[in-house]
């Protein structure tokens, strides 16, 4: 059974940092982790972060320069690195990941920016 599990969320003030986790139970060579997306209360979930290509990857204007996406093969994992956060940033936030046709999620972790 292919899981997603997201972790590294918390509360921070507005200027500070957190790095999410998403860990898959099964190979990351056998499950492509296309990236993070977030869901704020009330709005539609949106992409954060994504890899296009090996090495290529994609941020939302919103996020560019702040947040980076990045992955360790040996461990299952990607990430998503955030910085200088805002309230603005406050959500749920997933990854997603593709494989043999089929999308996964994780559960979610919330993120909460205090002004």
């Amino acid at each position: 059974q292919v899981q997603l599990v997201e972790s590294g969320g918390g509360l921070v003030q507005a200027g500070g940092s957190l790095r999410l986790s998403c860990a898959a139970s099964i190979s990351i060579f056998s499950i492509n982790i296309e990236g993070w997306y977030r869901q704020a209360p009330g709005k539609q979930r949106e992409l954060v972060a994504i890899f296009i290509t090996s090495g290529t990857t994609n941020y939302a204007d919103s996020v560019k320069g702040r947040f980076t996406i990045s992955r360790d093969n040996a461990k299952n994992t990607v990430y998503l690195q955030m910085n200088s956060l805002k309230p603005e940033d406050t959500a749920v936030y997933y990854c997603k990941g593709r494989s043999l046709r089929t999308d996964y999620w994780g559960q979610g972790t919330q993120v909460t920016v205090s002004s």
